[in-house]
């Protein structure tokens, strides 16, 4: 298949410059570290457990997976799911300077001419390029997930694993943020088949974290619960709007246009 060839091209150039990965540790070390140092080493430096927080308390017990529990338990179980927002943010971050030079550092490199006189189709090429960057940021992301929930089990209190086994952590881990990922990337891939400056490119498809942002700050003043439903919802809606970006930048890739216009 040549969407597969073209991807294990990406993934050799990447092996080739191991070095544009370091992005993606780094995002996702500080997506680690913040947590544990916000719910378990601070509180255990100051002496003032987060159950104390009248105003966390209050948030925990309406939002937490599980009211029934001790309020130490609701607000670190609520805390840590807030928290796993950030590793939505990660790959689309993280993976965003590979999607960004996808067209144009070919175009720098002198390897877009023989690629595209390929019988390979615009959109096997543009598809590849998205897959090319997201796969290995979603490899990193999601050893560091796994080190985020061995973290929660080793250092929270027990209990707290078990509240964040949730159809919520399942549908932000596994559906809407790779779908989130997809449409960011794939929005980096239009913008850097039209520009000749991956900066640009990189600019517009962060966008996309603005309105995640906003969730991120809402969620933590309690203003508004992002449930299951609602996040499947928004998963579906981020699928259908990749697919069409997908349409747009096969309809905007012309290929002898770029070719004259950059030579």
């Amino acid at each position: 298949m040549r969407i597969r060839a073209l991807v294990a091209k990406e993934f050799l150039d990447i092996a080739r410059n191991r070095t544009v990965l370091l992005p993606v540790a780094l995002v996702t070390f500080v997506s680690l570290a913040i947590p544990f140092v916000v719910i378990i080493l601070v509180p255990a430096m100051t002496g003032r457990p987060l159950g104390e927080d009248a105003a966390l308390a209050q948030i925990g017990a309406q939002m937490a997976p599980h009211t029934d529990v001790a309020a130490d338990i609701a607000v670190e179980a609520f805390l840590f799911q807030q928290f796993l927002l950030l590793f939505l943010l990660t790959p689309i971050t993280a993976a965003m300077s590979l999607a960004a030079h996808a067209i144009v550092g070919e175009k720098q490199a002198r390897t877009l001419e023989p690629l595209l006189a390929t019988p390979v189709s615009t959109f096997e090429l543009l598809v590849a390029k998205v897959l090319g960057a997201l796969l290995p940021t979603l490899a990193i992301s999601g050893v560091g997930l796994l080190l985020y929930l061995a973290g929660i089990a080793a250092f929270a209190h027990a209990g707290v694993f078990a509240a964040m086994a949730t159809a919520r952590t399942f549908l932000l881990i596994v559906f809407v943020s790779p779908a989130a990922a997809l449409v960011s990337l794939q929005a980096a891939i239009v913008v850097s088949s039209r520009v000749n400056d991956a900066r640009t490119a990189q600019q517009f498809g962060v966008l996309i974290i603005l309105p995640l942002t906003a969730l991120f700050v809402a969620q933590f003043a309690g203003a508004w619960l992002i449930t299951a439903p609602v996040l499947a919802l928004a998963g579906v809606g981020l699928l259908v709007v990749w697919l069409l970006l997908v349409v747009v930048s096969v309809v905007l890739f012309d290929r002898e246009t770029i070719l004259t216009r950059w030579r």
